[in-house]
């Protein structure tokens, strides 16, 4: 028998603790924050209704999946600024083990290959405003980026049409393409459409993207990769096939909203999504499969069945094998459109990563009646204006030349790294009528674009003496954009004679 003495009762009480601990310890095993902005009162151009309304239950969905919400409504510039500031700080507070998450709603606009996130006192006059103006991506990436988290989640509702008639006819649709696997591991990216394509906001309360995500996210056991598969199918049924949400993904852990019977609006346990012993080596990624993979995969199923498999999986092997089997519209027309807007953002986004004069030529060769082909030309002629002269100071005049190392060694350099023979490859067009099945070349660019740009990077950073750094840095995946190579230095330590 248990008798209540006060050795016996300090004994239950400190079992009792050590139970409390533990138990809060599995609790609070993964912290989750997340900042959740709606933009919905532009100033200079017709305001956007549905965003507000996006942000209001994006962020009522999240403080049920257990996350510590951020509501940013209506953000100036530098209001945006300071509230992404404000979150870093929170974020990094939160510790190594924490799962942080933006969700953005409202305007988007890619300018030279950038992606820029539209505050609501923006006002442009022409594109070069906006860079001024807005908020770049690849800046909230690389902020995140930078701090010690498990995973960052960022969802874009942002793929609208260009509201600003001043760039509107220059400036490229939709976003450009964002590659998670170019920079840190455990990132996740979702667009409400594909890369270069415009979203809806809807005719209900919600964007089309915005409602399947609520009712998806809500799916206990659901891996995020999975539930983005099926917010996809879900928005490309609502619009009848004129959107399709795209992601890119580099997580390394297993994310759920919800687990086992939290769907209902509970918040999960430490043994719900993604606890901390669930590693890559747990979780393998599943391999991509070949457009003849695809072929059996599909061969003989309903076109509606095979069309929502391959809008699930998303990929170009799936497309392609779709349009060689499936000629019925209104799948194939869906597919092809699809199929040849993925082409163009591979092809502008190699051109935008080497940025020479020669990878945009590529580019416009291939595509010449592109919406992106007036950008194409206008990143062509400032990169062909570069300065491969000696550095000038405006006070002292022209500084001492410096030796300048030839050019030679350095495409010996390429040519000893790169394969001695190398295919060129171009993106092909589809065709009006047939697709070839077999698969389709990666998108590239000729050598000579390739060696142009490692030879003018190592030239100017390197052959100087005192040469300066790179441009924007690629920790969030985006791609590089302008003028890559940094300021050039002058001759130091007595170089100069």
């Amino acid at each position: 028998m248990f008798r209540h003495s006060p050795r016996n009762l300090l004994l239950a009480a400190g079992v009792l603790a050590l139970f409390q601990v533990a138990a809060t310890s599995v609790v609070f095993a993964e912290k989750r924050v997340a900042l959740v902005i709606g933009q919905s009162a532009y100033r200079a151009v017709v305001p956007l209704p549905n965003p507000a309304n996006d942000a209001k239950k994006m962020t009522e969905l999240l403080g049920n999946a257990g996350f510590d919400v951020t509501a940013a409504p209506d953000l100036s510039q530098s209001e945006m600024h300071q509230a992404v500031s404000n979150f870093a700080d929170k974020v990094a507070a939160s510790g190594p083990d924490t799962v942080a998450l933006v969700f953005y709603a409202g305007h988007g606009l890619q300018i030279d290959g950038e992606n820029y996130l539209v505050p609501v006192d923006v006002d442009p006059k022409r594109e070069a405003d906006i860079p001024l103006q807005a908020v770049r991506l690849n800046d909230l990436m690389n902020t995140l980026g930078a701090l010690p988290t498990r995973m960052r989640i960022i969802m874009l509702d942002a793929c609208r049409n260009n509201p600003f008639p001043n760039i509107s006819t220059t400036a490229g649709h939709g976003l450009a393409i964002v590659d998670t696997k170019a920079g840190a591991a455990g990132s996740f990216i979702s667009y409400s459409t594909s890369p270069g394509a415009v979203a809806e906001d809807g005719s209900g309360e919600d964007s089309p993207y915005t409602t399947a995500l609520l009712s998806v996210a809500k799916e206990p056991n659901l891996p995020i990769e999975e539930a983005f598969k099926r917010v996809r199918v879900a928005v490309n049924q609502a619009t009848e096939g004129r959107q399709i949400p795209w992601e890119s993904s580099s997580l390394t852990t297993e994310f759920k909203f919800f687990s086992g019977a939290q769907g209902s609006g509970q918040a999960p346990s430490g043994q719900g999504p993604s606890a901390p012993g669930q590693t890559a080596a747990a979780r393998k990624p599943s391999a991509t499969r070949s457009v003849d993979d695809w072929r059996k995969e599909l061969k003989g199923k309903d076109p509606k069945v095979a069309y929502e498999l391959v809008i699930a999986d998303d990929s170009v092997s799936a497309y392609e094998a779709f349009v060689a089997l499936f000629a019925q519209p209104p799948y194939n027309v869906r597919v092809r459109a699809q199929l040849e807007r993925r082409y163009v953002m591979e092809a502008w986004s190699t051109a935008v990563a080497i940025n020479t004069a020669a990878s945009y030529q590529a580019f416009l060769a291939t595509y010449p009646d592109s919406d992106l082909a007036v950008t194409a030309r206008k990143m062509q002629e400032r990169v062909r204006n570069r300065s491969f002269g000696t550095p000038t100071n405006l006070a002292l005049g022209p500084m001492c030349p410096c030796p300048v190392q030839p050019v030679q060694p350095l495409k010996k350099r390429v040519e000893e790294v790169a394969p001695k023979k190398r295919e060129t490859q171009r993106v092909r067009k589809l065709p009006s009528d047939v697709v070839e099945t077999k698969r389709r070349p990666e998108p590239g660019i000729p050598p000579e674009a390739i060696i142009e740009g490692i030879g003018m990077g190592l030239a100017i950073g390197g052959a100087l003496s005192g040469g300066g750094g790179g441009g924007h840095s690629g920790g969030g995946g985006q791609l590089p954009h302008g003028d890559s190579h940094g300021p050039v230095g002058g001759c130091t330590g007595g170089a100069c004679r």
